[in-house]
């Protein structure tokens, strides 16, 4: 059987989108508001399925990627691009900053689970583990073989999908508290709107499709995968819903019901332990690990993956230009690990940086798909439908985070 059947870009969507941003993002949301911001989570999955569909036809309708296609066939395309470029990488590598954080404190946390000593020397041990963690990566990535970042992303979203579902197993949901939180509610409270901001920031996340055609172009996939493709993007966006759902409704289990806040990773460690003894920790905290390594590996890569996108059409690993930029953004990712802060804090605010540019993307995939050049492949009713509303959420959204940007800097 032909291996596009085993593996294919909704595994790369999943490991941009789930990192620990998004593990602690769904965290602090089920253990503040229950199941009550579920449909957000529904709501971003169907959004962002919609816009990886756009984006694949588009490459399959004129053979260009996305910022390529962008600035062949639009007015301004290349500034256009250039725009999308640094927007997207400020997003991504503020959340590496986060991811970093947060996994080397889930490293460390695992240890001292069965070693509580090291909690006297935790900044300096999180520190060093970052470096480790990022150094790896950089290198691995840098060695340029495609096919082995596809199956390191590949274990580590199996083995992050494995963890949360069991751990959702140990604690599982009242099926009224998941009907109760896919209906849709108006927006009040500040805190609501900053995770539900932070929410759409990872999970419809510009990255994911932006990029999806570099990786269907890199899987050798053709209009003639047409329903390989179309499948591939349905899984990936479920996915997306199956592992935010399953992390929400565990902390709405162990923490929303206790009554218990969460500061810190380690205090969702706390409330599982009881129910599965030091088992279900480091089944939650492998979890978050992988979470935060399947996110590392494409955010070190998005500028120069753009960068060639919008020079070439494609995206070739281990150029010296690759090499530079990786790089640079491990040294930037160090930024978050150096500072010490709290990686929930940090994680949750990192993630609003990534609704920034979302409008842009959506707006740009809508004009271009409903282009005669797009031929069969021009986008229906449905697809059109789907487009323009998380065009207007999109906007919704971005309008949010710009506020709590602006809040925090003054």
């Amino acid at each position: 059987m032909n291996a596009k059947q085993y593996i294919g870009p909704a595994i790369i969507a999943i490991g941009f989108a789930v990192g620990t941003g998004s593990v602690t993002t769904f965290i602090v949301a089920g253990s503040k508001y229950g199941t009550d911001l579920l449909w957000v989570n529904f709501a971003a999955c169907l959004f962002s399925w919609a816009c990886c569909e756009a984006y694949d036809r588009f490459y399959f309708a004129t053979g260009h990627t996305a910022l390529n296609g962008i600035k062949k066939y639009l007015p301004y395309g290349n500034v256009l691009s250039w725009i999308i470029i640094v927007g997207l990488s400020i997003g991504q590598y503020n959340a590496l900053m986060g991811n970093l954080t947060t996994s080397s404190n889930a490293i460390f946390e695992a240890f001292n689970v069965f070693f509580p000593v090291l909690g006297k020397h935790a900044y300096f041990i999180v520190l060093a583990l970052a470096i480790i963690n990022v150094v790896i990566m950089t290198y691995i990535l840098n060695i340029g073989k495609y096919k082995l970042f596809e199956k390191i992303v590949s274990l580590f979203v199996i083995l992050m999908s494995f963890c949360f579902i069991l751990t959702l197993f140990i604690a599982p949901p009242e099926p009224a508290d998941v009907l109760k939180g896919l209906i849709p509610e108006l927006l009040k409270e500040k805190d609501k709107i900053l995770l539900s901001v932070a929410m759409v920031g990872t999970t419809f996340s510009a990255a994911t499709f932006v990029t999806r055609p570099l990786f269907l172009q890199a899987n050798n996939w053709t209009k003639a995968d047409r329903a390989l493709q179309k499948k591939d993007a349905i899984i990936a966006n479920v996915g997306l819903f199956i592992i935010g759902t399953a992390i929400l409704l565990i902390a709405n289990e162990t923490l929303f019901k206790e009554g218990k806040d969460i500061k810190k990773i380690i205090d969702m460690v706390g409330v599982l332990e009881p129910l599965a003894g030091k088992f279900a920790a480091v089944i939650f905290l492998t979890g978050t690990l992988s979470a935060g390594l399947t996110a590392i590996f494409p955010i070190l890569m998005i500028t120069p993956m753009m960068v060639q996108d919008l020079q070439k059409g494609k995206f070739e690993m281990g150029t010296r230009q690759f090499k530079i930029l990786t790089i640079l953004a491990a040294v930037i990712g160090l930024i978050g690990p150096f500072l010490g802060r709290n990686p929930i804090e940090f994680q949750v605010f990192s993630q609003v940086f990534l609704v920034l540019i979302l409008p842009m993307t959506v707006l740009l995939m809508i004009i271009l798909v409903n282009n005669k050049i797009m031929n069969d492949l021009k986008a229906g009713w449905f697809l059109n439908l789907c487009l323009a509303l998380a065009l207007f959420f999109s906007i919704f959204i971005t309008y949010y985070g710009v506020l709590e940007i602006y809040n925090a800097l003054n």
